[in-house]
């Protein structure tokens, strides 16, 4: 039996709906407003959320590209930006390698010296690195050259400088310059040759970063062969930071080399606070407009439903008077609101995966890499979060909707008779 009153509310509402002949004046704009609103609606959503994901991950994972998830460094150099060495031998390395969620280690050894040309000079950070150091980073954003092959053996005299370096200095591929590095009252001069040239657009590392060979600046800093900078950490996912963190806390830290220096360790959200309390914000603001959307969304809905139960007075009086119950005259309505959300979501949906996928291939907004980091804006398809929305928007329009549909309670038969 309630079953058939379901089925008969479903058919009532499909026939309705699809009820071509219909001539109101009021209810069918209606429904057009409605289904757009829902449309819309959706359609910003997904976009808003693609958005965000991706420019949450497409500057997450550069930041992550310049020092690797978890850095395992000196404890003092922790403490005061110094370049405290500490012994990184392949007994430490393997150690790391060893925690469960590790996908990388490598070496690194910074050294602050002054990049200068005949015209001007400019204070860089270089940062040496070895054969294990992973490349792909750079060079999925390298601009002109090659990347050249650092070692831990030899040096090379070839640099890696970013755009932002080589605009100042006037440098170009191929280009030779003398590199100074002063320490204490001693001076030392080496000439590099121009071997690449990468651009990031994340200024804070564009501006003072050169990459060269780990030898080199073990050299220049005058440390022990098996001592560096510290060492990087990948993981194999970013999700177990905290994780994989607690371990190399519990293995790594506080212990000493056989030079007496502390080990310690910081992620990299430790490293770049502002950054990444700056991305946390962002999901506020998806949020704010997730809520804004949806209630958008909703009212329209609401309207809509309130235009055609009135229009459908007459209709609702013959049902009544035929002993139609209000509990299914409601979900004729319920079912005819459906309808219309679900021919909303549709079109909502086609919008919002065809700007994504048009952003995705053309890149036809473009932003100031100055201030977002980024050329164009960075969109991110997944399906789970757009399937989320969906369901999302669908529970909450046909909630809000169940409230206006007690109107039909209201609606007396003899009265709704004479209704026009």
């Amino acid at each position: 039996m309630q079953a058939g009153k379901m089925n008969f509310a479903l058919y009532t509402a499909r026939k309705i709906y699809n009820d071509k002949g219909d001539k109101r004046q009021v209810s069918r704009p209606a429904i057009r407003i409605a289904t757009a609103g829902v449309a819309i609606g959706l359609a910003v959503m997904i976009l808003s959320a693609s958005v965000v994901m991706g420019f949450k991950h497409t500057i997450r994972d550069k930041v992550i590209g310049f020092g690797c998830n978890i850095t395992v460094t000196n404890f003092l150099a922790l403490q005061d930006d110094s370049h405290c060495p500490v012994s990184m031998n392949d007994s430490i390395i393997d150690v790391l390698k060893n925690i469960d969620g590790v996908k990388h280690v490598q070496r690194y050894a910074m050294k602050q010296g002054i990049l200068k040309t005949q015209n001007d000079f400019m204070g860089v950070m270089f940062k040496g690195v070895a054969e294990d150091y992973d490349t792909t980073f750079i060079h999925n954003n390298l601009v002109e050259g090659i990347v050249p092959k650092f070692s831990s053996e030899s040096g090379s005299n070839k640099i890696l400088i970013s755009k932002t370096t080589a605009d100042n200095l006037g440098l170009k591929l191929g280009d030779k310059v003398f590199a100074y590095f002063i320490d204490g009252n001693d001076v030392r001069a080496r000439r590099f040759d121009v071997a690449g040239i990468y651009q990031t657009n994340l200024a804070k590392f564009d501006k003072v970063i050169c990459f060269c060979d780990l030898y080199t600046s073990v050299k220049l800093n005058g440390w022990e062969k098996d001592q560096a900078s510290g060492a990087e950490i990948t993981l194999e996912n970013y999700d177990r930071l905290e994780t994989v963190e607690k371990s190399i806390v519990k293995k790594i830290n506080r212990t000493t080399d056989k030079y007496g220096e502390t080990y310690s360790s910081e992620t990299v959200e430790q490293m770049n606070p502002q950054i990444f309390t700056w991305l946390d914000l962002l999901d506020l603001n998806v949020w704010i407009i997730l809520a804004l959307m949806v209630c958008v969304a909703g009212i329209t809905m609401i309207s809509g439903l309130l235009i055609i139960i009135l229009e459908r007075t007459n209709m609702i009086g013959i049902m009544k008077a035929l002993g139609t119950r209000n509990k299914t005259i409601r979900h004729t309505f319920l079912w005819f609101a459906v309808f219309i959300i679900g021919r909303g979501m549709l079109w909502g949906n086609i919008m919002g995966t065809g700007l994504i996928a048009l952003q995705h291939f053309t890149g036809i907004v473009t932003l100031d890499p100055t201030t977002y980091y980024v050329n164009t804006v960075p969109v991110e398809f997944d399906f789970i979060i757009i399937a989320a929305i969906n369901i999302a928007t669908l529970i909450v329009c046909v909630v809000a909707l169940i409230a206006p549909s007690y109107l039909v309670s209201f609606i007396h038969p003899a009265k709704s008779m004479r209704y026009e």
